[in-house]
């Protein structure tokens, strides 16, 4: 398989989940504004995971610029990396329609987590089989920022059952912190080229 054919595989599966995300969003039945005040939770939780699959694609469209070439565990990888990503819209919902009750929030930040590990094992699968000289590997130098937000995720699942707010604030701050591109990452993948 190459390189475009995995991504375009990838870009699709991501779509397809935030299309299925819209779908759980009911419209009212009264043509109220009062009416779409039970729906916010719902909302919100779309809102945070659209940006957090809008994250992944963005990082790893990133990622498989700095590849060469797929290998079979890179495709494994990738697939399970898109298994963890197709439950966000199941515990979005779950989240959104019980009101960030704290089982379901805390379930979210387990998924979010165990992403985040698929993504890490993905992109050591690309600089095992690429090579320590590989763009990638300069490009993510230590991943502070993808060891920060494993933490964070576990201190919210922890979090989630004292108090939920907190948990999605740290839900909202991760998200933060990987809206803007890493500069690093940007100037290694320009320069190799």
């Amino acid at each position: 398989m190459t390189k475009g054919r995995l991504e375009a595989f990838s870009d699709g599966v991501i779509a397809i989940l935030i299309t299925i995300m819209v779908l759980e969003l009911k419209v009212p039945h009264e043509p109220k504004a009062s009416a779409l005040l039970p729906l916010v939770p719902v909302f919100l939780s779309y809102v945070l995971s659209f940006l957090y699959l809008g994250i992944y694609w963005n990082i790893h469209h990133h990622m498989l610029h700095a590849t060469e070439r797929v290998s079979g565990p890179i495709l494994w990888a990738n697939l399970h990396l898109l298994f963890w990503l197709s439950l966000i819209p199941f515990v979005t919902g779950w989240m959104g329609e019980n009101h960030f009750d704290p089982l379901p929030t805390a379930l979210y930040g387990v998924v979010l987590f165990l992403c985040g590990v698929a993504y890490v094992l993905l992109q050591s699968a690309i600089i095992h089989d690429q090579g320590p000289g590989s763009k990638l590997r300069a490009a993510v130098g230590a991943d502070l920022k993808g060891k920060l937000s494993a933490a964070l995720y576990l201190v919210a699942v922890a979090a989630a059952f004292v108090n939920r707010y907190v948990a999605d604030v740290i839900y909202v701050a991760v998200a933060c912190m990987w809206i803007v591109p890493d500069p690093r990452i940007v100037a290694s993948l320009s320069e190799k080229r």
